[in-house]
């Protein structure tokens, strides 16, 4: 469990937040042209990941709006 802050407000998380500088395990995601993507498609590049679970919710939308 890690503590984050959000809106002034003290947190606590499900689980560990990844260490600064380390490598995210693999993974496999639908891409916007509904093909399959994994991390190693992006070898080499830097990459950051804004996931989130459904943009017909409000707290959702309002995460990739401000992302």
């Amino acid at each position: 469990m890690a503590t984050i802050t959000l809106k002034g407000n003290t947190i606590n998380t499900v689980g560990n937040l990844p260490k600064v500088g380390s490598s995210a395990p693999d993974f496999t995601l639908t891409a916007g042209n509904l093909s399959k993507v994994s991390l190693a498609d992006y070898k080499g590049f830097k990459l950051i990941l804004n996931i989130f679970p459904s943009i017909d919710t409000g707290t959702c939308a309002a995460s990739v709006r401000q992302f």
